[in-house]
């Protein structure tokens, strides 16, 4: 038996006694870039798109939010959040172009607001006189109405913060259609909603397909040399336009009845008679909830109705899911990405709620006496989870670049 042979220490290569340290250094590594690519958006794809509910619940997370002040700062930086995450998460698809259409809406809500406000008045006190319309007189029975008479800038500025309001709720439904797909949020609806569904969902196609028409058929003038703007230009347009989203309502009907909308399978009356009560009480309840939670004073009692109704309605609708006999193919699934949305927009309504609670001067500046608007730092640092869909949706693929066709050669003398 031959002893073992030893090897001095000097000997021994120094890549061997390091190598348990930079394996373990490697793994570290490996774990935190693992980590790193779970935190960090992936390309979109079919398999971890987000689910289209999450944009909605983020979206009206942000209407409430905007509809519990009417600080303009503040409803700015509600503004410039649903479109900085529109203008990173939007993609190519047709009804993703109509938050265009929505800021231009509500821009004119805003100068609509503010010209009502001047031609019929307002309730506003003011001590600082503008100018004065000529003012039309009314009969006896039309008191408290005035067209024309003085106009003040309290009464102005009033009117203006109530349209931004309006406006910011309007931008922020705009976002939800740029964002969520309509087809797959139909999809997603439960069995007893899909006849209620598809009037909802082609209500909500409506303006982002008619965005897309007009701007088809403006290009197309552009390309023949005809006139865009005008009167005649429009009524030009309106037709095709028209035609159009006649055609794609037939379309749809069709397709609809070849995959088997309207069959209904056997139900017991109970279970009817049950899930009209569940839905209908559920329904009243989420319009109570709603209504106390956009109200100034129905903040205390608004969240338990809400909730309430919400639970009444799902287990009504459950119930109501039995008398539908058809497959979901690939159901969208809300996985960790779309609950982090969802959550995103019901922190920010949760947290501007609270704060109208504690500070609501901060959040409503008054007109009388007319003073200048302050950013209040806590509602404003609440806006600032409704970013997060910015970080960890999906990124949408690039569109395509243009292909420029090759160049022709000369033929040589």
């Amino acid at each position: 038996m031959t002893p073992a042979s030893t090897t001095p220490a000097s000997e021994v290569p120094a890549d061997a006694t390091a190598a348990p340290t930079g394996s373990r250094r490697d793994a570290r590594a490996l774990r935190r870039a693992g980590w790193r690519a779970r935190l960090l958006a992936p390309a979109a794809d079919r398999g971890n798109a987000l689910h289209p509910g999450a944009w909605w619940l983020w979206a009206l997370g942000l209407a409430v939010a905007a509809s519990r002040t009417t600080n303009p700062l503040l409803l700015g930086l509600i503004v410039g959040v649903a479109g900085y995450v529109v203008a990173a998460r939007r993609t190519d698809a047709p009804w993703a172009r109509s938050y265009g259409a929505f800021v231009k809406l509500g821009l004119f809500v805003v100068g609509l607001r503010v010209l009502f406000s001047v031609v019929l008045g307002s309730p506003v006190p003011g001590s600082h006189p503008l100018f004065t319309l000529p003012e039309l007189p009314l009969p006896g029975w039309a008191q408290g109405i005035r067209i024309g008479g003085r106009v003040t800038a309290e009464q102005l500025v009033f009117a203006l913060y109530d349209g931004l309001k309006l406006a910011a709720l309007l931008i922020c439904v705009g976002a939800a259609n740029a964002l969520a797909n309509p087809a797959r949020l139909l999809k997603s609806l439960p069995g007893a909603l899909y006849e209620a569904g598809v009037a909802v969902v082609v209500a909500m196609t409506f303006a982002p397909n008619l965005v897309a028409d007009v701007v088809r058929l403006r290009t197309a003038r552009r390309l023949r040399g005809r006139p865009t703007g005008g009167v005649r230009a429009v009524l030009q347009i309106g037709l095709p336009v028209l035609e159009g989203a006649l055609e794609r309502s037939v379309a749809v009907a069709a397709s609809m009845d070849a995959r088997g909308y309207g069959r209904t399978a056997h139900v017991p009356p109970a279970v009817r008679r049950t899930t009209d009560v569940l839905v209908l009480g559920g329904l009243l309840g989420v319009c109570a909830g709603s209504y106390g939670l956009l109200a100034a004073q129905g903040a205390g009692y608004g969240l338990p109705l809400l909730a309430a109704g919400l639970l009444a309605a799902v287990a009504g609708l459950r119930l109501g899911g039995r008398r539908s006999v058809r497959t979901r193919y690939r159901p969208d699934r809300f996985g960790p990405r779309s609950w982090l949305v969802a959550a995103s927009g019901i922190a920010v309504a949760l947290l501007m709620i609270r704060a109208n609670a504690h500070a609501p001067g901060a959040l409503h500046p008054g007109v009388v006496p007319l003073t200048a608007p302050e950013l209040p730092l806590w509602p404003a640092l609440s806006v600032l989870p409704g970013l997060l869909p910015a970080v960890v949706a999906p990124v949408p693929p690039a569109p395509p670049a243009p292909s420029t066709p090759p160049a022709r050669e000369e033929p040589s003398a």
